[in-house]
């Protein structure tokens, strides 16, 4: 900030002199009276600094929460059905599908007179889909922030918990 009496260009005033203005020296209707004013101007310098007023504190808390897991599980289950034949044959039937059904060949060498192949039997194999819903507790966690705000002096101003 400036001082009242220091003009501009920083020099002190002359206490035996006053600045006047060219203009109003060759001005000539001046009148023996008249005085002429110095005009002061004070500007401000504004500054910042960092004061600390307080502090934080920031820590995590795991919690365990119990729930109930829900999913669907599917079981194959298979089921047999023996079916008689006791048909004479050549060679071997091939194990093959019809539909969903899977035919197993099962065979047996019977003596004779002559030996002949004789099928005795099929394996009907049909494959059938189960679902069933479950619950399962389960243990999750989850955790959650505390926030303390201290004041200079140890104590403190207010404290925040957050859930995410």
């Amino acid at each position: 900030m400036g001082h009242p009496t220091t003009p501009r260009d920083g020099q002190p005033l002359d206490p035996d002199t006053v600045p006047v203005r060219e203009h109003d020296c060759r001005s000539a209707t001046r009148s023996e009276a008249e005085e002429i004013l110095p005009l002061v101007e004070e500007t401000a310098v504004i500054r910042k600094r960092e004061v600390v007023t307080g502090k934080v504190r920031i820590g995590t808390v795991t919690d365990t929460i119990e729930e109930l897991a829900r999913a669907d599980l599917q079981r194959d289950f298979v089921e047999v059905t023996r079916v008689p034949v006791d048909k004479v044959v050549d060679t071997a039937p091939e194990i093959r599908t019809e539909g969903d059904v899977t035919i197993v060949p099962v065979l047996e060498e019977v003596l004779v007179v002559t030996k002949q192949l004789v099928l005795k039997e099929e394996l009907h194999v049909r494959r059938r889909v189960e679902s069933e819903a479950v619950e399962v507790p389960v243990s999750l966690r989850k955790q959650r922030a505390i926030v303390e705000r201290e004041a200079l002096d140890g104590s403190t101003i207010n404290k925040e918990e957050t859930d995410r």
